[in-house]
């Protein structure tokens, strides 16, 4: 347990050093807005109970549309997914498409989805489904790809047919691959309910809404605690995936083994 929490502790411990030799030996005291120091982070940002309930109410309502995004993502990138897998026509048309996605500048795009649906919960998620589609799509569809053609021979051997070799082989052995798009499309999700608030500054404040609004009243000490927990959201739900992945895959496949010292 030490040598595992040694190293990011050892980490974290320089990064505050950094970070107090940065405010304290590069700014003056007139400049120190621009970086505050750490224990005031701490006891402005989250030691003032009021400033406190506004990041966590906030914060939850990032997360909300975080996760209702990365749930749609999830069905809709396994969905279009297991399609290509199955059929090379479907692969053809789609992925390109999927591709051209990822590419699509969406900070360009974040406007226009609150003029045609308006500034609301669903316009924050569509802006999470974007960002965080073509990771799913693009693993799910890796992992259904690596299955060998001597399983498939043996799976046809014995008389199984296209879904039940899709439900028995290729998704068991997908399984890494696609909790590996999960935790890409996790923190992808937070960072596009994050981004959405930014541009979509109406109805209830996310945690990109506070972040703002702090850099706009120059209130430093706020603003970085935001950033900070917005940071400790995406670093959950990754770890989250990262686990669930151990538990559900176990053992048996190299990517969630322990490596060697």
């Amino acid at each position: 347990m030490i040598r595992k929490l040694a190293p990011p502790l050892l980490v974290l411990l320089a990064a505050v050093g950094l970070w107090y030799a940065a405010s304290l030996l590069l700014l003056s005291d007139q400049e120190r807005f621009l970086m505050p120091l750490p224990h005031d982070v701490l006891a402005i940002g989250f030691g003032d109970p009021d400033n406190l309930v506004e990041l966590l109410t906030a914060l939850a309502l990032s997360a909300q549309v975080a996760l209702v995004g990365l749930v749609v993502a999830f069905v809709i990138g396994v969905g279009l997914a297991v399609a290509m897998s199955q059929a090379k026509w479907v692969e053809r048309s789609l992925y390109p498409y999927a591709v051209l996605l990822q590419t699509i500048p969406v900070l360009a795009l974040v406007p226009l989805f609150g003029f045609w649906f308006g500034f609301g919960f669903g316009s924050r998620v569509l802006v999470c489904v974007l960002i965080a589609l073509f990771p799913l799509i693009a693993n799910t569809l890796f992992g259904l790809r690596s299955v060998t053609s001597a399983q498939l021979d043996l799976f046809a051997l014995h008389g199984a047919g296209r879904w039940r070799t899709l439900w028995k082989l290729q998704f068991p052995a997908a399984l890494p691959s696609i909790f590996t798009g999960l935790r890409i499309s996790a923190g992808l999700s937070v960072i596009g309910a994050v981004v959405g608030d930014f541009f979509f500054k109406q109805g209830e404040p996310g945690i990109g809404i506070l972040i703002d609004l702090y850099r706009s009243r120059l209130q430093s000490e706020q603003m970085f605690a935001a950033v900070l927990l917005a940071s400790a959201l995406g670093i959950t739900v990754f770890w989250f995936f990262g686990f669930l992945a151990g538990r559900v895959v176990g053992s048996w496949h190299e990517s969630v083994r322990e490596p060697r010292t």
